[in-house]
């Protein structure tokens, strides 16, 4: 099967956030199964990595943008088994950061994934790869579905092709004015509310949801919530019960060849679920060195690591972190909402010993706080997947979490015999208290804790089975 993904980020290349993983880890998982033929897309930013050996595709291709019309350009390497094509414009991608500032979200971000999209179908042209699939991730290439079922509709080139398009955070949408609509290119009959029309404007979510040929998302759970939950599906919930019939939730994993505490060139000792005691402590005793906290091995320790916003739930944890400084040990790794990012600074400037905070994206540290924690916290309020909870729980670190989308799929709760961590039943200072309570009697249980640990780290969250998966639902969409 030619397969094309197309996303606006992808790990090791470029990223933000859990996007980048899945995009990365599920294109060379794609490419390694036999009969298929995987080529990715991604912007070319400014800050690209692990691309010296780029080579660079003759010729340049136009791109119509309203009434104007920019050059592409097209360079690629080899990764693995899988071609990765970087699409050129300085213009719109030679810019310090992907997506924003510190002011806020770049002002072209419509027209720049308008070229995006338009020049993912115009490069597999330009290099003469005719997909059997095209795979669109999240609201930057939600166009590409739509350009396929009416500017491209009669396109002898795309006869066969069939789009996915999957939902990683439905929060996010593109949601922008009718002039946006204007410079895609669209014809005017098409602007209706059964089409194009949202709110007055157009979104890229919602164009990819109503134009393709199949839709999903990265959990089963949330998959339910987004379709019945007005305060989890932000306006789309009726699209999506209308497209049920091609709706579904398959749940994301992790890449076990970066993250493995045996194999982890970052620990200073490698461990497995049957020789985790000796590892994690080494772990632990080192990561507490690194952030300046009381050096016991004896004292729990909550990781976090994460971005700072509503949607992870953050704020209602500043108060929990205040009443546990003495019996716990913090340490706090994400940025994102200013107060909350003055908050944690807070919390670490006065209490140096107990608690931590670093306020941007050190993967390193990530790293050391995945396998020298005991716990880790992850009170969303709504959460599509996480990879987190996964990560935390290959490395033998127990998630407490809410029992929400992807974290109600992927975590068993105590006090099941199977459990590999703890829900949060009520998201408010209170629930977590009473949750960390309940994991602090576990901890200090040291045979039950051990079978917990154990637990959590035999838990198969590979992309073995969420790949085979995907293959199946693209061999739907595809007949």
């Amino acid at each position: 099967m030619n397969i094309v993904m197309a996303a606006s980020e992808a790990f090791p290349f470029c990223k933000t956030g859990g996007l980048a993983d899945v995009v990365g880890a599920l294109s060379q998982q794609l490419g390694m199964r036999k009969g298929n033929k995987v080529i990715l897309f991604l912007p070319h930013y400014r800050n690209i990595t692990r691309v010296s050996s780029l080579k660079v595709v003759p010729g340049v291709y136009l791109i119509p943008i309203g009434d104007r019309i920019e050059q592409v350009t097209l360079s690629y390497i080899n990764w693995g088994s899988v071609i990765v094509f970087f699409i050129g414009n300085r213009k719109y991608f030679d810019r310090p950061e992907l997506y924003r500032t510190k002011n806020g979200e770049y002002p072209d971000n419509d027209e720049r994934f308008i070229l995006f999209c338009r020049a993912v179908l115009e490069g597999c042209k330009f290099v003469g790869f005719r997909p059997d699939i095209i795979h669109c991730h999240d609201w930057q290439t939600g166009l590409i579905p739509a350009y396929l079922k009416t500017v491209y509709k009669l396109d002898a080139f795309y006869t066969r092709t069939r789009s996915l398009f999957t939902i990683h955070n439905i929060a996010y949408q593109g949601h922008y004015p009718y002039s946006t609509y204007e410079k895609a290119g669209f014809h005017p009959v098409d602007y209706t509310p059964e089409k194009f029309e949202y709110y007055g404007g157009m979104s890229f979510l919602k164009s990819g949801l109503v134009f393709a040929d199949n839709i999903n998302t990265v959990s089963p759970t949330y998959a339910k919530e987004v379709q019945n939950d007005p305060s989890k599906g932000f306006g789309l919930e009726g699209v999506l019960r209308h497209r049920s019939n091609h709706f579904c939730g398959i749940v994301n994993g992790i890449d076990t060849e970066i993250w493995d505490p045996e194999t982890d060139p970052i620990l200073p000792v490698g461990y497995d679920c049957f020789d985790f005691p000796r590892g994690k402590t080494a772990c632990k005793m080192l990561l507490l060195q690194e952030c300046g906290l009381e050096q016991n091995p004896d004292k729990p320790v909550v990781g976090i690591v994460s971005r700072l916003d509503y949607q992870k739930g953050l704020d209602t944890v500043v108060n929990v972190i205040e009443r546990y400084k003495g019996r716990v040990l913090f340490t706090v790794l994400g940025a994102g909402d200013p107060r909350l990012e003055k908050a944690y600074q807070a919390l670490a400037r006065n209490n140096p010993t107990s608690v931590a905070y670093r306020g941007k994206l050190d993967e390193e540290l990530a790293h050391k706080i995945y396998a020298g924690a005991d716990l880790f916290l992850m009170p969303s309020r709504f959460e599509p997947c996480g990879l987190s909870q996964m990560i935390a729980m290959k490395y033998g670190t127990l998630p407490m979490v809410t029992q929400v989308g992807g974290l109600a799929d992927t975590v068993t709760g105590f006090p099941a015999s199977n459990a590999t961590g703890f829900f949060i039943n009520t998201l408010s200072e209170n629930g977590i208290v009473s949750t960390l309570e309940t994991a602090l009697q576990v901890y200090a249980d040291k045979p039950a804790w051990t079978k917990l640990v154990k637990n959590a780290m035999m838990a198969d969250n590979s992309w073995d089975k969420s790949a085979q998966e995907y293959i199946d639902l693209y061999k739907r969409t595809v007949n």
